[in-house]
């Protein structure tokens, strides 16, 4: 789960982490009415879960409560557009309104899980306000990493090696040594799969502030902070992945034309491999998980046609707790509730495999099953190409 950058703010301040003076509005009047509590320069900043605000026109340093207002005018209600909303762009609804300052110096600070450890990795870069994928993949050997012990948690040590290896002025380093410490352990005490700051800036007056905040949650570990699943902005999500969390369904909408629906994650991975192998497009990540039934395959189905770009379905199920036949009771079930118009190919294994191919064979619909992975999705490939 993602939230907006005053919400990440406000968290990080709760664990000591140093943030500029702010004050988030959604509307004109309140913005000027905040900025008259800061000095004569004030940032205007775009409240939506992409980055590249500033380069779309989300972020406007201003000088003064007038000038605040006006820019907070031209960015609430503007539709913004940047390298990750998509050429649809993000409704701004809300600015936060930050002190402005002197930056001295600009640098990112990062952590995240790094899967081949199973470890937070705590990452670093002189590079600061500058996309860290394009660092990474340009300017690899700027980015310093420490991987940290989540049964030790992060020791002094490894704060200050990053801090040296960031070139830190000796009057900064104590308090840029404290500040990783202190972003470590939000990210540890709100499960958080992603604190990012970028950029960490060292100001005119040697304060180490972090301008800007990305934070993102383990959906899994939700269900421990209340207080944080309320900051959820649904306005900002998919509708369709809205509506599929709704039934425990884990969906993710893609560009392509043919939806799919699998049970586990590393099938519904192989599955969307395999549709491109034969020349397709998926149109969705969709893991109805182990435990579905056949309401939550009718749900499944009914939110893969919702999505206008779908011409096609491939189902991929391997029977395990999600039995076949439970999986085709649940097809036949969609069937004929949402009168479904376009081809769709089921390929089923496992447990009572049997059984679930008489189901559907006995249902009379145009139903196109397949045992085998790869000519079950030529076949969808070829069906929607037709």
């Amino acid at each position: 789960m993602k939230i907006h950058e005053y919400q990440g703010k406000k968290i990080l301040k709760k664990y000591g982490v140093p943030v500029p003076e702010g004050g988030v509005a959604d509307n004109p009047l309140d913005a000027k009415k905040i900025a008259e509590s800061f000095g004569k320069t004030v940032v205007v900043k775009a409240q939506i879960h992409a980055g590249g605000r500033g380069k779309g026109g989300g972020v406007k340093v201003v000088k003064g409560p007038d000038e605040a207002e006006k820019a907070a005018e031209k960015i609430l209600g503007m539709t913004l557009v940047t390298h990750q909303t998509g050429p649809e762009g993000r409704l701004v609804k809300k600015v936060l309104i930050e002190e402005g300052m002197e930056i001295k110096k600009e640098l990112y600070l990062g952590i995240t899980i790094d899967r081949a450890s199973s470890k937070p990795v705590i990452m670093a870069s002189e590079a600061g306000g500058v996309e860290i994928e394009k660092v990474a993949a340009e300017t690899p050997e700027k980015i310093l990493k420490e991987t940290i012990d989540p049964a030790l948690g992060i020791l002094p040590y490894q704060a200050r090696n990053l801090v040296f290896g960031l070139n830190a002025a000796p009057e900064n380093v104590r308090e840029m040594t404290s500040f990783i410490i202190k972003l470590y352990n939000s990210f540890k005490g709100e499960d958080c799969s992603l604190a990012e700051i970028n950029p960490l800036v060292i100001t005119g007056d040697n304060r180490v502030l972090a301008l800007d905040a990305k934070i993102s949650f383990d959906d899994n570990a939700l269900y421990r902070h209340k207080d944080i699943l309320e900051l959820r902005d649904l306005d900002e999500e998919e509708e369709l992945e809205v509506e599929a969390s709704k039934f425990n369904l884990n969906y993710i909408k893609l560009d392509g034309n043919i939806g799919c629906m699998v049970n586990g994650a590393g099938l519904a991975m192989s599955t969307m491999d395999i549709i491109k192998l034969a020349g397709g497009e998926p149109a969705n990540f969709l893991d109805v998980g182990g435990g579905a039934n056949e309401e939550m395959i009718e749900n499944a189905f009914r939110i893969l046609l919702s999505d206008k770009n779908v011409k096609g379905v491939l189902i991929n199920i391997f029977g395990g707790i999600l039995r076949c036949d439970t999986l085709a009771k649940g097809i036949v079930q969609a069937a004929k509730h949402l009168n479904i118009q376009i081809p769709v190919v089921v390929r089923m294994e496992g447990t009572n495999v049997k059984e679930g191919k008489e189901i559907l064979k006995a249902s009379g619909l145009s139903l196109i099953s397949e045992s085998d992975m790869k000519n079950a999705a030529e076949k969808i490939v070829k069906e929607i190409s037709s």
